[in-house]
């Protein structure tokens, strides 16, 4: 495993619509593992591969507790190629994001809090799953990538957006909304 080069606002990887992912490429493996430990490096709770400059649909969902995320829950970092949300249910829920292709910066979007997803895992496989509250978030976070959306993108006030110092200030002292 090695750690990646993240592409950051401006990149034009990240505005534009990712290509299906081709199962049998010997690279993929190597990328999938890649995108973990870039993940984990990172203080990451996911990451999509156009991330580190690979216009696929793939993506690493990889919720758990750290420095930027002090209170996610923790699951084991799961591989997820050419992901398509096939049903929503409840309002849109805002919460805060960051992201690490927009260092130092949060924004407050509306996501849904439940999804049916599927996807491929990393053996090819199909998958179809529920997906709640934070991991929903997430999901639906990093399929923006896989279309050249960030997060900046759905902040829909300018008070939406915070710088992180600014974010872990008021979140240390409960005053985030």
């Amino acid at each position: 495993m090695a750690e990646r080069t993240l592409q950051t606002l401006g990149a034009p990887v990240l505005r534009q619509s990712a290509r299906p992912v081709a199962p049998q490429d010997p690279q993929l493996q190597r990328l999938i593992d890649d995108l973990i430990d870039t993940c984990a490096r990172a203080n990451g709770v996911g990451i999509a591969a156009p991330q580190v400059g690979e216009s696929l649909r793939l993506f690493i969902v990889a919720s758990r507790p750290n420095p930027r995320y002090p209170n996610a829950p923790w699951m084991e970092p799961t591989a997820m190629l050419d992901p398509e949300i096939l049903a929503v249910d409840g309002e849109p829920v805002y919460g805060w994001e960051g992201c690490l292709s927009v260092p130092g910066q949060r924004g407050r979007v509306a996501r849904h809090p439940w999804l049916r997803v599927r996807y491929r895992d990393r053996q090819g496989e199909e998958q179809t799953t529920e997906l709640t509250d934070f991991v929903a978030r997430i999901f639906q976070h990093e399929l923006d990538h896989l279309e050249g959306c960030l997060f900046v993108d759905r902040v829909v006030s300018p008070e939406d957006l915070l710088s992180e110092a600014e974010y872990q200030t008021r979140l240390s002292q409960g005053t985030l909304s």
